[in-house]
């Protein structure tokens, strides 16, 4: 059992507070097994809501999987009290963004996508409809007549 860090790293214009959005934002992982480190082809999600019980009745985890190259059964599960927002202080340096409690598999890659939502830095504006899946987003913020972006989007796993 082992837990890894998700590390977040961008370019912040005018916003602070980036940070997934609801229970329901969803986490697209590549997952690698610990026994035979056969990588999962597609891009799988994981959120909150989502919650399997573990074989044993040892309690549960947002999914449980059988690997298909040795059958063995991984599970993964979102630790929520670890999920923080990147701000604008943040900007241009890996910052741990959630943790993610494995057995028997790890994380190896991350494709953010719709759902994240951030706020203006100087303003109370806010960006609920963030899609970080190009890497990069713009927007203008009213409020403040300047234009706000996230740029140069990139992660890292560490083990916590």
């Amino acid at each position: 059992m082992g837990k890894f860090g998700l590390q977040f790293k961008a370019t912040l214009e005018n916003v602070t507070n980036v940070r997934p959005e609801g229970d329901d934002f969803r986490w697209y992982l590549k997952l690698k097994c610990g026994n035979c480190g056969e990588v999962s082809e597609k891009w799988q999600y994981i959120t909150l809501l989502d919650s399997m019980p573990l074989k044993g009745g040892r309690g549960s985890a947002s999914m449980v999987q059988k690997c298909k190259l040795c059958s063995r059964e991984n599970s993964i599960d979102i630790l929520k009290d670890t999920i923080s927002p990147y701000n604008a202080e943040d900007s241009e340096r890996f910052k741990t963004i959630v943790q993610f409690e494995c057995r028997g598999l790890e994380p190896v890659d991350f494709q953010p996508q719709a759902g994240f939502a951030a706020s203006g830095a100087e303003t109370t504006t806010q960006f609920p409809e963030v899609n970080l899946q190009e890497k990069d987003w713009t927007d203008y913020d009213e409020k403040a007549s300047e234009s706000v972006g996230i740029y140069e989007v990139t992660h890292q796993f560490i083990k916590c």
